[in-house]
This record gives structure tokens, sequence and C-alpha cells, in this order.
């Protein structure tokens, strides 16, 4: 178990700030005042039946969405008003390359190191490393020279997890990166996790209908339906016979006991 205690985060530690926050496609609510934060250092997990809210609540949050009501500082400002969005790694569902992408797995990963050496400079001996170890993080290292394009859909989300690592960014989002990867796989993906929030003290905000890989490292679970029904330590819903290794089927069983 890490020793974070992110509960005592300073208020300048927040790296996400959510405040009665409520969003609506035409006339259907989707989002009823909701609150979140993430703070520096911080593992949080976000949970939810589908169509609960969850990936229009990361898009509002990332700033992709203008909320209805309440209101939304990203790195301490409004989302518009990020200019280096370098500082945030986001991978979101099912991400995609046009197939005529040339582009190894290496020279994807790569471009996570774009927000430190920018778009001229060469790799640096820095930036090698990090690739290196993102590879590593997410087991590509043997497919690195492959071309993007001949890899699996599970291969593929990987190589851009490892994308986002590779930028070692102070807050990382993902929105449901696990769904189809292996068990060994997720288990690096989980110590990669740790390293970056422990050794770098980013922040993780992470969508998932699948905890058990991870459950031993949250800090808080955030269960959403529509509105925010459970904020705490993944204890207190252990401790109540909630299961954190549950699947997309299951799921809503047991959210519907929370009100």
């Amino acid at each position: 178990m890490r020793s974070a205690t992110p509960s005592t985060a300073p208020e300048t530690g927040r790296l996400i700030e959510a405040a009665g926050v409520s969003f609506a496609y035409a006339s259907t609510p989707v989002l009823e005042g909701v609150d979140l934060q993430v703070g520096r250092g911080e593992f949080v997990a976000l949970v939810g039946p589908n169509g609960s809210g969850k990936s229009t609540l990361l898009r509002v949050l990332l700033g992709a969405l203008e909320p209805a009501a309440g209101s939304v500082r990203l790195l301490g400002r409004p989302p518009a008003l990020v200019q280096d969005r370098g500082r945030i790694g986001y991978v979101p569902q099912r991400p995609s390359l046009a197939p005529d992408v040339p582009a190894t797995v290496r020279e994807i990963v790569a471009t996570g190191r774009l927000a430190h050496r920018g778009w001229l400079r060469r790799l640096t001996g820095n930036d090698e490393r990090a690739i290196d170890h993102a590879l590593a993080s997410v087991a590509l290292e043997e497919l690195a020279l492959a071309p993007l394009s001949r890899l699996s859909g599970g291969q593929q989300q990987r190589a851009f997890i490892a994308r986002a690592f590779a930028g070692e960014p102070e807050l990382l989002v993902l929105d449901e990166p696990i769904s189809g990867i292996d068990a060994g796989s997720q288990r690096r993906f989980r110590d990669s996790l740790v390293h970056l929030i422990d050794e770098h003290g980013a922040g993780v905000l992470l969508v998932s209908h699948e905890l058990s890989a991870v459950a031993d490292v949250i800090d808080r679970v955030v269960v959403l339906k529509r509105r925010v029904l459970f904020d705490g330590p993944p204890a207190k819903l252990v401790a109540e016979g909630v299961s954190l290794g549950v699947h997309a089927a299951d799921l809503p069983l047991w959210l519907e006991d929370l009100r």
C-alpha cells in the first residue's frame, strides 16, 4: 500500500477542482451538481455504470465541454486558460491513429516527450530513458520498432498509455485504459502509476469498470451516476461488502445500493 495521504493536500496542490458542475445534451441532463477534486500525488478512481456521465465529466474537466452550471479549475486555472497542455497526460477510450500513418510504436511513444524538448530538438538521454521506461511499463519493448498500425487493438492501447507515461505529466487522466489488456501488462501499468505518483508527485484520475489491478494503490473512489453517490477511501466500500474487482455487467448492481 502506498503511503500517500492525499486528504491533507493543500489547496495549492489541487490539479482538478470541480464545484457544482452540471451538464446536459439538449434537454437530457448528464451531470448534476458534481464536486470533484484531484490533488498532487493522489490516485482517484472514477466509476459508474454505462451512461453515468463519466466520459462527459472528463471532457468538462479538461475543457472540451463547457459546464451548464458550476465551475472547473484545471492546474489552478479555468481550462480554457491552460496553455501548457504538456503538463497533462490524457488517454481517451479507444484512441486511434490513421491506418496509413507509418509511425512505429517507439515514434508514437516519443511524441509524449514533445512538451519537454519541443518539435525541433533532438532526443536527449533523459528522453530516451523516459521512452524506454514507458515502453517497459506496458510490455512493448519487443514491439518498439513495429508499425503501430500492425498491432492489435489492445497493443495499440498500451502504446498510447506509454506515450502518456513518457511525458511524465503532472496530471494523468485515463478513460478505461486497461480494457482488453492482459494481466501481466496490467501489473506493469499499476507499477508505473505508482512510480509516476510517488516519484514525480503526479495526480491520477482513472475511469475504469475494473479496479482489481490497482485496488491496493487507490486513494479515493468516486462513484458517479449523474451525481456523485460516493467519494471516499476504497476501504469504506470494501467494508460495506463492495468488490472493487468488478466488471461492466455487474457494476450497476452494487451502484443501486448507493443513494
